[in-house]
Order: C-alpha cells, then sequence, then structure tokens
C-alpha cells in the first residue's frame, strides 16, 4: 500500500510538472492583459527541439533545454510582435501559432519517433528528505526541472508580482494600461517582454516532456497540456499558488491511469485516457457554481485589460 501511494504521489508531481512551466509563463503574461492560446504549439516545438538536440546533434540534456527555450522565445517574439506591436486580434494569433507550431513539430519530430533520448535528466534524491516514509521518494527523488518546477517558479512569480515595485506595474499594465501609460510605466514594453518569456516558459514545459518525464519523442507527446495550463490558469484565479494545486490535482488523475494499467484494473484505456480531461473541466466548473455572484463583484481575478490591445492616444 506505502509502494502504491508513492509512486502515485511521485507520478502526479512529474505528469503536472511540464503543465506548472506554461502555466506560470501563461500567468505572467496575462497579467499584462496578453493571452498567448498558441501554447500547445509551443510546447509542442520545446518537445521537438529538445529531442531533435540530444538525439541529432548529440548535445546534453541541459543544451538541449536552452535550445527549447530559445526557440519558445523567438516564438514568443513572434506573437509578440503581432499582438502587442501590431495589435492584431489575440485569439486569431494564438490559434495560428497553435496550429504553426503542432504541424512543424509533427514534421521536423517524424525522423526521431519512438528513438529514445539518448541523455536526459536523471532523479536527484535531496539527502535526508528523500528517506521519509512515502512522501520521501516520491517529492524529494524527483529530477532538477521538477524542482525548479514547484519549489523555485511559484514562490518567485508570486514574490515579483505581490511584493515589488515592477510586480506591481506588471498588474497595473493588466488592469488598465492606459492609466499604467499616464503614470510612466512601459506599457508595450512589458507586455512584450512576458509575453515572449511566457512562450519561453511553455517551451521549456514541452522539452520536459521529452527530456525528462517520457523521454521520447511521439506525435500526441503535449497531449493538450498546453490548453490544460491556460485553463488551471483561469482556475487558479490568476494566482500562482492555485494554479499549482491545479497542476497537482491534472497530474494525479493522469497517473492513476498509469497505476490502473499497471495494476490490472478494470478499466478501459479509453475512459483512462478521458479522465484528466474531464478533471480539468470539472475544475473549470466547480468554482463558478459555490462561488456568489453579485453585481459589484467581479468573478474571478482576471486583469480588467485581458485580450485587449492597448491604443495610446495621441495629443
Amino acid at each position: 500500500m506505502e509502494a502504491l501511494a508513492t509512486t502515485v504521489i511521485g507520478s502526479a508531481i512529474g505528469a503536472g510538472a511540464a503543465i506548472v512551466f506554461a502555466a506560470m509563463g501563461e500567468l505572467l503574461a496575462e497579467h499584462t492583459g496578453v493571452m498567448n492560446i498558441g501554447l500547445e504549439g509551443v510546447m509542442g516545438m520545446g518537445a521537438v527541439i529538445g529531442i531533435i538536440a540530444v538525439n541529432g546533434y548529440h548535445t546534453n540534456a541541459y543544451v538541449a533545454l536552452l535550445a527549447a527555450i530559445v526557440v519558445g522565445l523567438i516564438l514568443g517574439v513572434i506573437y509578440s510582435t503581432a499582438t502587442v506591436l501590431i495589435r492584431a486580434n489575440q485569439v486569431l494569433c494564438g490559434l495560428g501559432l497553435s496550429f504553426l507550431g503542432t504541424g512543424l513539430s509533427r514534421v521536423m519530430g517524424s525522423s526521431f519517433a519512438g528513438s529514445p533520448a539518448s541523455d536526459r535528466f536523471m532523479p536527484v534524491k535531496i539527502p535526508l528528505l528523500g528517506d521519509i516514509p512515502i512522501i520521501g521518494p516520491a517529492l524529494f527523488n524527483q529530477n532538477i526541472l521538477v524542482y525548479a518546477a514547484y519549489l523555485i517558479l511559484p514562490p518567485l512569480i508570486t514574490y515579483v508580482l505581490y511584493r515589488t515595485r515592477h510586480g506591481l506595474s506588471i498588474r497595473a499594465v493588466g488592469e488598465n494600461p492606459a492609466a499604467a501609460d499616464a503614470c510612466g510605466i512601459a506599457v508595450q514594453r512589458l507586455r512584450f517582454l512576458y509575453t515572449s518569456l511566457g512562450s519561453g516558459f511553455g517551451a521549456a514545459g514541452g522539452a520536459y516532456l521529452t527530456l525528462a518525464y517520457t523521454p521520447a519523442w511521439t506525435e500526441s507527446v503535449v497531449a493538450g497540456r498546453g490548453w490544460i495550463a491556460i485553463a488551471l490558469v483561469i482556475f487558479g484565479d490568476w494566482k500562482p499558488l492555485f494554479v499549482i494545486l491545479g497542476a497537482v490535482l491534472f497530474g494525479g488523475v493522469t497517473s492513476l491511469g498509469f497505476v490502473s494499467q499497471a495494476r490490472g484494473w478494470p478499466i478501459r484505456s479509453s475512459w483512462l485516457a478521458m479522465f484528466p480531461y474531464l478533471a480539468t473541466i470539472l475544475l473549470m466548473l466547480l468554482p463558478r457554481l459555490f462561488r456568489p455572484r453579485t453585481r459589484q463583484q467581479k468573478l474571478s481575478g482576471a486583469p480588467a485589460a485581458l485580450g485587449k490591445g492597448y491604443y495610446r492616444e495621441e495629443g
């Protein structure tokens, strides 16, 4: 029983890490008022670049991760140029980015399909903590990317957003860009920077899949995680720690599918594959069902200017 609990917890943490990377990047972008629904394609490109770097160019996993992040940043710059500078529709541009990244990653990865990664991020056991019964091996015997996703990114982003003057500027841009601009805050610069950076985080999440979680490339390796990450930002009310909770819940439902297959539970594989996405829908519905709604109260913590291009009035 202890072994089963350790397996489920460890799998949940590992399965949720890719979503944490993508969701943290999306959260930063959305706090400036830009929604990037092209994360699915960005994660796909990050995943394929990671496997191409280690298998095609024989680099180590760290260089492959860096290459994936650079490609993600390039895609982010392209998207930011279109939506922030040119002020094109964010939804249409995001869909285009999703289709582009998904299609291009499939073409680029076709020759690497099924090949295991020649180098990967291996688990690193934390002394003493890793020896705690049940939770020790599950929480403190993970690879370095999992530690970064759960122990570094959320506290760091929370601190920046809610404890620094720079974070106040970020949130001001997302709430009222005109007022922020009047106060001397560089609205377009912040939007461009964090939208591009968010895309880099998404690519890191994709690279995690092929360099750590399931170290091989398949066309379905991302499997909708980009869309899940966007949904969890909404579920988490645009707060990093709540987003982490949603990612762990998603990972837990995913891990139950693997455990049931390994133990031969009489559940059809097609149902098991649907569980994570059904759980995501439920996560989106429950807060809306139980949260009181009044005309004076906002339904959620969404930035007021989310999805809206900013046009500076001259003269």
